[in-house]
């Protein structure tokens, strides 16, 4: 009779049972596997010099000979590698080594010291913010190089820059940026106003202002046909109306376009141009001196942008700034005359005819696009002289023109103050009141 265990093997092969024959028997261990066997026999691991084709077995690799140890760096070549680690040219595993090695070296980690003090010297940090004059630098060489068939007036090229640069401004931004609050100033009634609005909304209040030299130029208004022809502040509170909704990022491009259509209109007029009435309602402006003025509004509406948005934002280039400060300037003796018939200014102590020189203020202003300008004080008409100066009025450049674009009262405003203190008093808030919405 048969055991259980009896024809259970496989292939011819039988159980193998304990010592005596006594109890079941035992199964044999699993083979060994291919990959587990041990080939040393056939071959040396550094050469094998007996591996053939019938003693190594087909499917199998040689094992790779070992990388012999790579002995470390001497103290000479790491020394020799320190000016490429002050700039930032080792390897990863020289950088490791160097370093590694300035932990136990004292003289070469002094020198690493020096020669990385060195690099900072050779390559000082710079903002990737491009430079406020390398636009003007560019335009320069080129057109030294090859002139402008057609060159761009010399009384529009502010308004030509400022422009550019705030389109520059408001390129990158996105949604939220186009909606955050900006709050606009300005001087009136003896007392600084403010108004609230987004970065949208100051681009269509210099687009509706714009459309006022685009109407002297016979150019669409933005408005419509059948627009308000001046104030100002009336057409921008019809643009903000006009549409149910806040104004959008979508207000850029009729921007940027309507200020493109002007410069280029300008300079394909030829010479009389500048001599053009702008009506601005309560008063008119040559069209030359509303470019100057444009740019103005548009340089001050920039860094309340830029403000809002927590963004550096240069002044003009001390030309550009020069010509706004003189266009201020020269607005002083006509806003102090209606000052004084509003009877918000002293009287005039001595009037005298027109081109007669009369009582005089001379205005110094200091930094860059600074100078010097002598204001007629009785009357617009009369001549400025520095005969008859009886104060004089110093102020940063910055300054003044926040003073002229209402960022500032008169009072806030510091100056150097010598002579005729009503004078003073008079024509700080004159220019103050130069401002508007």
């Amino acid at each position: 009779m048969s055991t259980p265990f009896e024809g259970a093997a496989e292939d011819g092969e039988e159980y193998e049972r304990p010592p005596g024959g006594g109890g079941p028997p035992r199964i044999p261990g699993p083979r060994a596997a291919a990959d587990d066997l041990d080939y040393t026999e056939y071959a040396e691991a550094a050469d094998y010099p007996e591996y053939t084709a019938t003693t190594y077995p087909a499917h199998m690799e040689p094992p790779a000979p070992a990388a012999p140890p790579t002995p470390p760096p001497t103290h000479a070549v790491l020394k020799s590698l320190l000016g490429a680690w002050a700039l930032a040219a080792c390897s990863a595993d020289e950088t490791q080594a160097v370093e590694d090695h300035l932990t136990e070296c004292a003289p070469c980690a002094e020198e690493a010291l020096r020669l990385r003090d060195a690099v900072g010297l050779l390559h000082p940090e710079e903002s990737l913010d491009l430079k406020p004059l390398l636009r003007s630098r560019v335009l320069e060489d080129c057109l030294g190089k090859r002139p402008a068939r057609i060159p761009v007036p010399v009384w529009a090229s502010p308004y030509d820059t400022e422009t550019a640069r705030l389109d520059a401004l408001l390129r990158d931004f996105g949604d939220s940026e186009w909606h955050t609050p900006v709050r606009l100033k300005w001087f009136e009634e003896e007392r600084r106003q403010s108004r609230r609005t987004t970065v949208a909304g100051v681009i269509g209040h210099l687009l509706a202002v714009d459309g006022l030299v685009a109407a002297a130029l016979g150019l669409d208004d933005p408005l419509g046909r059948d627009a308000a022809s001046g104030n100002p502040t009336e057409r921008t509170e019809r643009f903000w109306g006009d549409s149910p909704y806040p104004t959008t990022r979508r207000v850029r491009e009729p921007w940027r376009e309507q200020g493109h259509t002007l410069v280029r209109t300008v300079s394909f007029a030829g010479r009389g141009v500048a001599e053009l009435s702008v009506d601005y309602g309560p008063f008119a402006l040559p069209l030359g001196d509303a470019f100057l003025e444009r740019a103005f509004e548009c340089w001050v509406h920039a860094v309340d942008i830029a403000e809002a948005v927590d963004y550096p934002y240069e002044p003009p280039s001390a030309p550009h700034l020069n010509r706004m400060i003189d266009l201020a300037a020269r607005l002083l003796p006509a806003a102090l005359a209606g000052r004084r018939r509003a009877g918000l200014a002293a009287p005039p102590r001595g009037l005298v005819a027109a081109g007669a020189p009369g009582r005089t203020l001379h205005l110094e202003i200091e930094g860059a696009g600074g100078g010097g300008w002598d204001i007629a004080l009785d009357s617009p008409a009369a001549k400025p002289s520095p005969d008859h100066t009886v104060a004089r009025i110093a102020l940063d450049g910055f300054e003044f023109c926040q003073l002229a674009a209402g960022h500032i009262s008169p009072e806030e405003a510091a100056v150097g103050q010598n002579g005729d203190r009503e004078a003073i008093r008079d024509v700080l808030f004159a220019a103050a009141s130069l401002s508007r919405l």
